[in-house]
C-alpha cells in the first residue's frame, strides 16, 4: 500500500501566443515563465548575428546558414521563417523532450510560424493564443512609449500589425489586452484549463486502479 500522495502524469501542451508587436505579448509571456515553473520557452535557431546583450541558449541559438539549411532538409524544425534576411526556426528535439517529460511549452511566434507548427505536431499538443490591443490609439503610444525604434519603424510596426491582425480568427483563444494583470489571469486561466483536458485515460485509469488497491488495503 502506498503512503505517498498519488499523481498522474500528463503529456505536456505547446501554447503559442502571438500579437502585434507593441500588443504586450514580451511582458504577459515573461510574467508566465516566472510563475509557472513547469513551463519553459522555446529558443529558436537563427542566423543573424548575436548582439551584444544576448546570450546564447537562452535568446537563441546563433547558428550558420548552412547549419539552418539542413536542419530544415533534415525535418529537425518544426517551423522556420526568413525575416529580413535572416532565417530563424524552432528545433524540433527539445520541443519533443519537453512534451514528453510533462513540460509546456511556450512559443513566442508570428501567425505564418503557428500555421508551420499546427501542421508538423500533433494537433491535440497545440494551443493558440492571439493578444489583442485595446485600440489602434493605444497600440501606437506603446510602440512610442518604448522609445526603442525611430518613427519610419514605428509605422513599419503598425503596418505590420494591419496585415497580422486578420489572423486572429485562426486562433484557439483571443485576448484584448487592456490591462496587463487581468489578461495575465486569463493567460494562465487557459493554460490550466488546457492542463486538465490532456491527462491521458490510461494514466488516470492507473492512478484510479492504485487508488482503489489502497482503500482494499485499509478495509481489510
Amino acid at each position: 500500500m502506498s503512503d505517498q500522495p498519488l499523481e498522474i502524469d500528463r503529456r505536456g501542451i505547446m501554447l503559442v501566443v502571438s500579437s502585434p508587436s507593441g500588443a504586450g505579448k514580451t511582458t504577459l509571456t515573461r510574467n508566465l515563465l516566472q510563475e509557472e515553473k513547469e513551463v519553459v520557452m522555446s529558443v529558436s535557431v537563427t542566423t543573424r548575428a548575436k548582439r551584444p546583450s544576448e546570450i546564447e541558449g537562452v535568446h537563441y541559438h546563433f547558428i550558420s546558414q548552412r547549419q539552418f539549411e539542413r536542419m530544415r532538409e533534415n525535418g529537425d524544425l518544426l517551423e522556420s521563417a526568413e525575416v529580413h534576411g535572416n532565417c530563424y526556426g524552432t528545433p524540433r528535439e527539445p520541443v519533443e523532450a519537453a512534451l514528453a517529460a510533462g513540460k509546456d511549452v511556450l512559443f513566442d511566434i508570428d501567425w505564418q510560424g503557428t500555421q508551420q507548427l499546427r501542421h508538423s505536431v500533433l494537433a491535440p499538443d497545440v494551443i493558440t493564443v492571439f493578444l489583442l490591443p485595446p485600440s489602434a490609439a493605444e497600440l501606437k503610444a506603446r510602440l512610442e512609449r518604448r522609445a526603442e525604434d525611430p518613427s519610419d519603424v514605428i509605422k513599419r510596426r503598425l503596418e505590420n500589425a494591419a496585415d497580422e491582425i486578420p489572423h486572429w480568427v485562426e486562433y484557439d483563444y483571443v485576448l484584448v489586452n487592456r490591462e496587463l494583470e487581468r489578461s495575465f489571469t486569463r493567460l494562465r486561466s487557459i493554460l490550466t484549463a488546457e492542463r486538465l483536458k490532456r491527462v491521458h485515460p490510461q494514466n488516470v485509469q492507473a492512478f484510479a486502479d492504485q487508488l482503489l488497491a489502497d482503500l482494499k488495503g485499509f478495509a481489510s
